[in-house]
């Protein structure tokens, strides 16, 4: 098990596979071991990659300096799990294609937190969220409901604050590595939490993000979590890829009814018409978390 779990880790640095192409070759081998044995050519064939991409993986593999970047990671508190150890967030676990590797920046112990609340909503979130997560959030922080979100702006960096405010505890998921905290204006809030809360991220620290792994990392946000609370939303929006990899993940949707004639309400108000839990008060959270 250590020797998969330094391969994943090694895997993680290369470039060329992805997920999939990484999924696929593990699947193909019975001993993953033998990736060091493996032909570009092979590794094209088993990953069902192109011969430029196995090209690129076959040559990271067999040149990167990874205790280098072990050292690197332990010098600068970064931490990591892999998907085989028994720290690993149980609930990841079951959702799709998750995360051979998470590296972490903060108090690892968080994820063992027994209740977690995914806040989500619209980038132009307008006062209405923050007076919502202001009314609530110290009633889930007294209960220690951990607050995950993605750290981007509006409802997001809403959501880290006010749980950091109330004296609550909250964890933040960021696509990119932790050396490329994205917006910007929220690199101050990063670095606190990266010191008095969690964040965590399935690239290494040094891979700038990327506009494809911002929806993608929304299974990481939901997959931690018991429950997706969604503030405002417009039609069709992000919001939408959090809801949807919640339900596929059996995680409960709860949304916080708005105005008809609003457009950052649509969204919430039709996820409500769809099934989704109507919010009206904080022991409707309460209520469904079993709290």
């Amino acid at each position: 098990m250590k020797e998969m779990r330094r391969l994943l880790f090694h895997m993680q640095h290369c470039r060329g596979l992805g997920l999939k192409g990484t999924r696929l070759l593990l699947a193909r081998l019975s001993d993953p071991s033998l990736i060091y044995e493996l032909s570009p050519v092979s590794i094209q064939q088993l990953s069902q990659s192109t011969a430029v991409n196995a090209k690129l993986f076959h040559t990271d593999l067999h040149t990167l300096p990874i205790r280098e970047y072990e050292e690197n990671y332990r010098r600068n508190s970064i931490q990591w799990v892999s998907l085989y150890d028994e720290d690993y967030p149980e609930l990841l676990k079951n959702v799709y294609d998750p995360p051979f590797i998470l590296f972490m920046k903060g108090k690892k112990e968080l994820l063992k937190s027994r209740i977690k609340l995914a806040v989500i909503g619209s980038r132009q979130a307008t006062s209405y969220t923050e007076e919502i997560l202001r009314e609530m959030m110290p009633g889930l922080a007294e209960k220690n409901i951990v607050i995950v979100s993605g750290l981007a702006r509006g409802a997001d960096t809403a959501a880290h604050k006010m749980a950091i405010r109330s004296g609550g505890i909250t964890i933040g998921v960021v696509a990119g590595g932790f050396q490329h905290i994205y917006p910007r204006e929220n690199s101050k809030l990063a670095d606190y939490m990266m010191k008095n809360q969690l964040l965590l991220s399935e690239s290494p620290p040094f891979i700038k993000p990327q506009k494809w792994q911002f929806p993608f990392r929304n299974r990481i946000i939901s997959g931690i979590s018991n429950a997706v609370l969604v503030t405002e939303a417009q039609k069709k929006s992000g919001t939408f890829i959090t809801a949807d990899y919640a339900l596929n993940e059996g995680r409960e949707i709860l949304c916080i009814p708005g105005s008809i004639h609003h457009k950052l309400s649509e969204g919430t108000n039709i996820l409500i018409k769809d099934g989704a839990k109507m919010v009206l008060s904080i022991e409707d959270i309460f209520s469904e978390l079993d709290v």
